[in-house]
């Protein structure tokens, strides 16, 4: 795993590696937010 992200890096460069990461940590969050949305309905009542 970590030679893929060497290469990942060297290939496309540091910004574009920061930039998939970021993206990948948001995209947990997102799911977690959108969880909690569609259980609140059944919360309120």
């Amino acid at each position: 795993m970590d030679q893929t992200w060497i290469s990942l890096i060297t290939d496309v460069g540091f910004p574009v590696a920061v930039t998939f990461y970021l993206l990948h940590r948001i995209e947990t969050k997102l799911n977690t937010l959108i969880e909690s949305i569609v259980a609140l309905p059944e919360k309120m009542r």
